[in-house]
């Protein structure tokens, strides 16, 4: 860009036949026009100063990137650099393409100037040392684009990549920053091609080993970074010819970087480009300018004087000829000039401003805005005149660079225009689906947008529902990983010697769930939850407690009430027939607290049903061991009666004294109390409590009395126990004593049914979960009290009431029993103390 309003054309148009025309390229020096005559019609703007520009062809070639560096400073038509002669144009800055890693020594030569650079093809990554060689690059920096590119793959949980660096392009970037920030996203890279341009003899097999590159990749995401030539033998190597010499092409998703974008090529070796139906390209982000449209609708060749582009472009683009266009179809009418460029296709000519129009459009303004910012400081200076002016505004221009640094505007389509600390646009990134057909057209749908200075879970932005993919992958979302997913129920489990992201699937331990795909390990589900049987998800345990709804405790609230009833008809029995020997027999107050000791025990096992409550908490266990060691007290001191008794009657024996109904009380009660007091201690220093238990029963919430002290309640088991086992002893060895009707034998057979109840109900208890547990205890109370019941009580019972003639002092008295009663009719004082326990 310089002062004059001169256009150099293209001076081997003609002489390369070979060459390849991208047509869009002529919408960037329109937009590069529009610019510039926007500027020189604002009044607001450099006043005074008109802007040109030149503009050189560089054919993708370094030679011809060098020798327009050189033309750059050199005089008019005069490769003369730093050597000024007559009237000569002033240097501003350069917007400029550049199209290979060789181009990048450019800015060596343009640095010696101090000369701003504006680079909007294939973006570089800009360090400190290349701002102070003035680049300004108008796309955001490649480190950002490929943060986009990873968040795009991170969407669509794509993990298993190939990268294409063409001629080698940012290949040490890729290599050492690149990959490794991707392998921290969780994303592998199975392999990184360079991508060369195939010369010499051995060019068909260089040509081949590339497509064998592409199309046997394994990853299904290619990521290729790369220029505009580049883009061309890409273009021309997966044609749809070619594919058919050494294989079908194979569906890809094309990741492409900015400058990689679909153009319209017009060369001979022009080929399909359906292998890019579905792919991606990153552009920079650009909005609609206002009037460009209108620019490009009046734009022919008939009011485009010193345009030396447009009649070679229009005669290319809508196939007619033009005399010394350089092109000549057969049988085609010639161009009459009023052909319209908004009737072309899309892929032709867009009439929407592209991003690398948008990028040279910026970059005109960015250097117009600082050059204005030096003049309007020097216009300030009205001691000056005209002269000196232009000759201080010619020694500041060298400012024009940093200025830069520090710039910031709006453009006409109102966005913000600055540049970071590194020289890099401070811009979004656009994300373009391109949808390809068989007659060689496309079109790019934006589908999303990348901002990299947004936070982080607003950066990128997608509109799933417009993407369009290719055929291969039946127009659904492709899959690129190096397996197969791990389903919701399996793990990953990494295999030896390969990238992370292979590996192996393995189902989750039992009782563990994974409920995503690709999941490192499995989890457990939360308390009150269980995994089914799949192992991908939770369940919510059931509630369980004894509930009254229960067939099993509608059993036990049955079996309950009928012992109870079965209790108090004894009881009301015995009342019934208190003066009758049987009854008598043995102590008769005491057999009814033992029944009413035996009735409370069987009532006290209702308060181990229903929903655990705060109370019944508190009462099960102390009342369940006080009741039983009352019943339990009651027959120990029935069994001690019986051998006191007899040993009573020996002569001389001074255990008169002890026997009758004292004893019998003061036995009860000294035995009972032990036990009331390890129940009070329970109680004030480790209450139970309602629980839930939600880890005995993987699929059940357990609601449960919580014991508070396991130690307590064993040692209210342990001196029941105790106590058992001393009235089982004494009944034991009392079982033989002489009398008809010696209630030591049932008491020991009673007893034993007890000791083995509850000497059976601690491993049961114990190896039982959740509400069996409780249930077990209550069969455990059940049983041992009937058997209690069915043992001392039956006999007695049948007596009563079956076989009452046997309920008579003569039949009550046995042969041996009637040799005593002789014998004591010779001791009265030991008959009399006989008959008065006996009967």
């Amino acid at each position: 860009m310089n002062s004059s309003k001169s256009q150099e054309e293209l001076s081997q148009v003609k002489e390369n036949k070979r060459k390849r025309i991208v047509t869009e390229n002529y919408q960037q020096i329109l937009a590069l026009a529009f610019a510039v005559k926007e500027i020189n019609d604002n009044p607001r703007m450099l006043v005074n100063i008109t802007l040109g520009f030149n503009i050189y062809d560089s054919y993708l070639s370094s030679k011809w990137t060098y020798h327009a560096a050189i033309q750059f400073v050199s005089l008019k038509n005069n490769l003369m650099p730093n050597y000024k002669c007559g009237i000569q144009d002033t240097l501003l800055a350069v917007t400029e393409d550049l199209t290979s890693e060789r181009s990048y020594q450019k800015p060596n030569i343009l640095s010696i100037y101090k000369i701003p650079q504006f680079i909007y093809g294939s973006a570089m990554v800009l360090t400190e040392k290349d701002h102070l060689l003035y680049y300004y690059q108008m796309t955001p920096n490649l480190l950002h684009q490929y943060r986009g590119i990873m968040k795009l793959l991170q969407h669509f949980n794509w993990n298993w990549i190939t990268f294409f660096i063409a001629n080698g392009m940012h290949l040490e970037t890729v290599m050492n920053v690149i990959i490794p920030e991707f392998a921290k996203n969780g994303i592998c890279t199975a392999k990184v091609y360079t991508f060369v341009l195939c010369h010499g003899e051995n060019r068909m097999k260089c040509i081949e080993k590339s497509y064998c590159d592409v199309m046997n990749s394994k990853a299904k995401i290619l990521i290729f970074s790369g220029d505009l030539r580049s883009m061309i033998l890409l273009r021309w190597l997966l044609s749809f010819k070619f594919g058919q010499i050494i294989g079908k092409t194979k569906g890809h998703v094309w990741l492409l970087t900015v400058g990689m974008e679909l153009k319209n090529i017009i060369a001979p070796a022009a080929r399909p480009i359906l292998e890019f139906h579905g792919s991606f390209s990153f552009t920079v982000h650009s909005d609609e300018i206002q009037g460009f449209q209108q620019f490009l609708q009046n734009r022919n060749p008939l009011n485009s004087e010193g345009d030396g582009f447009i009649r070679n472009f229009w005669a290319r683009t809508f196939h007619c000829p033009f005399q010394g266009s350089g092109f000549h179809p057969k049988n085609r009418d010639i161009c009459t000039g009023m052909e319209r460029l908004e009737n072309l296709p899309e892929h032709v000519f867009p009439m929407r401003i592209t991003g690398q129009s948008y990028s040279i459009y910026n970059a005109v303004y960015a250097a117009a805005q600082s050059l204005h910012v030096i003049y309007e400081s020097i216009s300030r200076n009205k001691a000056m005149d005209e002269r000196e002016r232009k000759k201080y505004l010619t020694q500041q221009i060298w400012q024009l660079s940093n200025l830069l640094e520090t710039l910031s505007f709006n453009n006409s389509a109102g966005e913000k225009i600055s540049f970071h600390h590194e020289g890099s646009l401070l811009a979004g990134i656009d994300i373009i689906n391109w949808i390809t057909f068989p007659n060689e057209s496309f079109i790019g749908l934006k589908v999303g947008r990348m901002d990299p200075w947004a936070p982080s879970h607003k950066e990128l932005t997608i509109k799933e529902e417009d993407i369009v993919w290719h055929p291969g992958f039946n127009h659904t979302l492709p899959i690129s990983v190096c397996n197969a997913n791990c389903q919701p129920g399996y793990q990953k489990e990494t295999k030896g010697g390969e990238p992370f992201c292979c590996y192996n699937c393995v189902p989750c331990p039992k009782g563990w769930i994974s409920n995503k795909t690709d999941m490192d390990n499995c989890f457990k589900c939360p308390q009150d939850q269980y995994a089914n049987k799949q192992q991908n998800g939770c369940i919510p345990k059931v509630i369980s407690y004894l509930s009254y709804e229960e067939p099993l405790v509608m059993s036990i609230v049955t079996c309950t009430v009928l012992l109870s009833a079965t209790t108090i008809q004894i009881l009301k029995t015995f009342r019934k027939h208190h003066n009758t020997y049987i009854v008598k027999a043995n102590n008769r107050d005491l057999s009814y607290l033992l029944l009413i000791s035996l009735l409370l025990c069987f009532l006290c096992s209702l308060l181990f049903l229903g929903r655990p409550l705060t109370i019944t908490c508190l009462l099960r266990q102390t009342t369940f061991g006080v009741i039983f060691t009352m019943a339990v007290s009651c027959v120990l001191a029935k069994t001690l009666i019986v051998v006191l008794a007899f040993m009573a009657t020996k002569p001389g024996s001074q255990m008169k004294k002890w026997t009758g109904k004292r004893l019998a009380s003061l036995i009860v009660v000294s035995c009972t109390f032990p036990q009331v007091g390890i129940c009070v201690v329970w109680l004030a220093t480790f209450p139970p409590f309602p629980d839930s238990d939600m880890l005995s029963m993987s699929e059940q919430v357990v609601l449960q009395c919580n014991e508070s002290s396991p130690i307590m309640f064993y040692l209210v088991l342990s001196y029941l126990g105790l106590l058992a086992i001393a009235s089982f002893t004494v009944a034991f060895f009392a079982r033989k004593l002489p009398d008809t009707f010696n209630e030591a034998k049932f008491i020991t057979f009673s007893m034993l049914v007890f000791c083995s109840v509850w000497l059976t109900f601690v491993p049961t208890y114990l190896s039982t979960k959740g509400k069996y547990m409780v249930t077990v205890e209550i069969f455990s109370i059940l049983t041992s009290s009937a058997g209690l019941l069915g043992c001392i009580f039956g006999p007695k019972c049948y007596i009563i009431l079956l076989r009452p003639e046997l309920n008579k002092r003569e039949h009550l008295i046995s042969k041996k029993t009637l040799k005593m009663s002789i014998l004591q009719w010779q001791h009265p004082q030991l008959y009399q103390k006989r008959v008065g326990v006996t009967f």
